[in-house]
């Protein structure tokens, strides 16, 4: 039987809120962990063991990134893939996609156990399933100027969430947070195919008239990521819980944080055995805002089984 809200200590990364906290990582080279504010437009990243917390402005909202094995960064703006070989350094155009910026964008990505580069875009209206897929491989440079191969690897969305494999690098995971649904794959990591699509995990939609605060609601699928022994852990987009899933996709444990609107959560620390996790103070209420002082902030605690360690984008 799950742990339902079970009881740990959450401690507060951070202070100084983000919009919308995102794409968390543990680099473990530099010992530091990274994350975007998408809409503040910043890209940030923190020594733990200091405090000191630096940030860089974008010129488009980065909505995910990945460590490059080269040095630097790759990470998903608003209408493309870029890569900027040192923090603060100059952004290069790797891929840029045919999407209507005006309302789409890139959002939830990382670096495949291959080296690859996957990012999902968001419909903002979300009233139609326009969201992609994407796996952008930059090992695999072709034309002329050079361009990386680019497959769309799933559709039919509205805000692609929720990317993860499992430790075996068989499976792959994928969320429509709009839709509540958590959806899985058999993954071929070397030739790239997916099949056998089925649903992981599907949860109630938010109830008519549903206000924050109130009973009846659990939230929403949005950002994850898998430990060592191959739980899918889930951020819960305003049902104040992290939820850790087993590869069957059954409740383990229901964790409940002191944020309504926790994002996507990743393993650092040294022994990857603190999980951070993001939030959002962006359109929350005053009344939210005060009784729930750390929206916004990165959290974090302590588990008892290590997560995997963050991908590197190879090419």
């Amino acid at each position: 039987m799950p742990n339902t809200h079970e009881a740990v200590t959450w401690s507060p990364v951070t202070t100084r809120p983000d919009l919308l906290g995102e794409s968390p990582f543990w680099h473990p080279v530099e010992r530091k962990l990274y994350w975007v504010d998408i809409d503040a437009r910043q890209v940030r990243r923190m020594d733990p063991a200091g405090g000191q917390i630096e940030s860089w402005a974008m010129p488009q909202e980065p909505g995910c990134m990945a460590p490059a094995q080269s040095g630097g960064l790759v990470m998903a703006l608003r209408d493309g893939i870029y890569r900027a070989a040192s923090w603060g350094g100059a952004l290069t155009l790797v891929a840029r996609f045919a999407h209507d910026t005006a309302t789409t964008r890139f959002n939830d990505g990382k670096a495949d156990p291959r080296g690859r580069f996957w990012a999902g875009t968001m419909y903002e209206p979300r009233d139609a399933r326009k969201a992609e897929l994407y796996s952008i491989d930059l090992r695999h440079m072709h034309g002329s100027p050079p361009a990386p191969l680019i497959e769309t690897k799933a559709g039919n969305a509205i805000i692609a969430n929720g990317l993860a494999w499992s430790p075996d690098a068989t499976t792959v995971y994928w969320t429509d947070t709009t839709h509540h649904v958590i959806s899985v794959w058999d993954w071929d990591a070397q030739s790239n195919a997916m099949a056998n699509h089925r649903v992981f995990r599907q949860f109630p939609g938010r109830p008519a008239g549903w206000k924050p605060g109130e009973p009846g609601y659990g939230g929403r699928p949005d950002g994850a990521s898998v430990d060592s022994e191959g739980n899918y852990w889930v951020a819960m987009f305003e049902g104040g819980r992290v939820l850790k899933l087993s590869p069957a996709g059954e409740v383990l444990s229901d964790i409940a944080i002191p944020v309504r609107c926790p994002t996507m959560p990743c393993f650092g620390g040294d022994d990857l055995r603190t999980l951070y996790v993001t939030s959002a103070s962006k359109n929350r209420s005053p009344q939210e805002l005060h009784e729930m002082p750390l929206s916004g902030c990165v959290l974090s605690m302590r588990v008892d089984v290590p997560g995997l360690p963050v991908n590197f984008v190879s090419g």
